[in-house]
């Protein structure tokens, strides 16, 4: 109700108008999207890791929109828990071949095609793993062999592995040594400072026809005190700040109003 009161042209904080709104360029956004680009140059291993909510899905989407998918394939896949069979079959989905029976089989079509796209389609793969830190332990083990051509002579594509923090204490187990051993990208988002805190929704507002003086400093600097640049939290705090601020026909949000909304969401 609020997007009348304020002469908003929709919800800026919803998720779902991401993609019409586009996507703020923070650090880490451009930090991740420079090693992705290193990394489909030289077909490496890299790592990627956040709390949830911080944006590293939606700076990987943006990435593969760019993608000159006539030079590259990509695969992504977001896994969550499954077996072995399973991951083998996803994969052999996403390289559109058939899941075999048997996971030997898989596992040779899946290197076949793999090192075909990098040597005769001259488009060599990009396969993304999200939420890699529910990944079974033998995926990541099978993967460090997936990654083996001719005798481990040659880098047919690029592993892409997105997930929250504790994923890098998973990749520090003794036995996935030699999957980390061919790590050579490694980034964990920061958060946005506080003064893109501030950018991000101020351009936000603003792709909607709304005007910065819809909030006042103090109310920014609250923000991101409670969110520490967290986009989603400052996304669900702001949606509901503007609530409040229109039900007490506030023309701006201020301390007080920000206050209620960080203690509503401290409540839900």
């Amino acid at each position: 109700m609020f997007s009348d009161y304020y002469g908003l042209s929709g919800n800026p904080f919803d998720k779902q108008m991401t993609d019409r709104l586009g996507f703020f360029q923070s650090h880490d956004h451009r930090e991740m999207t420079t090693r992705l680009n290193y990394l489909k140059d030289i077909r490496g291993v890299g790592v990627f890791t956040a709390q949830p909510g911080m944006g590293k899905t939606c700076s990987f989407r943006c990435f593969l929109k760019g993608l000159n998918r006539n030079l590259y394939r990509a695969a992504y896949l977001c896994l969550s828990t499954v077996s072995i069979t399973e991951f083998y079959r996803q994969l052999c989905g996403a390289l559109g071949l058939e899941g075999a029976f048997s996971k030997p089989a898989m596992f040779k079509s899946i290197q076949e095609r793999i090192y075909y796209l990098y040597k005769e389609k001259k488009q060599p793969l990009l396969l993304a793993l999200d939420e890699a830190q529910y990944l079974n332990p033998g995926i990541l083990r099978d993967l460090k062999m997936i990654l083996n051509q001719d005798c481990d002579s040659v880098n047919c594509f690029s592993l892409i592995l997105i997930g929250e923090p504790y994923l890098n204490s998973i990749l520090e187990k003794p036995i996935h040594e030699a999957l980390k051993q061919r790590i050579t990208v490694h980034y964990n988002f920061e958060g946005l400072s506080s003064e893109e805190t501030s950018a991000y929704i101020f351009q936000k507002l603003e792709s909607v026809g709304g005007s910065r003086g819809i909030l006042e400093d103090a109310a920014l600097s609250a923000t991101y005190s409670y969110s520490r640049g967290n986009p989603r939290l400052v996304d669900n705090v702001m949606t509901d700040a503007l609530t409040i601020g229109a039900q007490n026909q506030k023309k701006s949000i201020d301390a007080d109003v920000m206050m209620a909304a960080i203690n509503g969401q401290a409540l839900g």
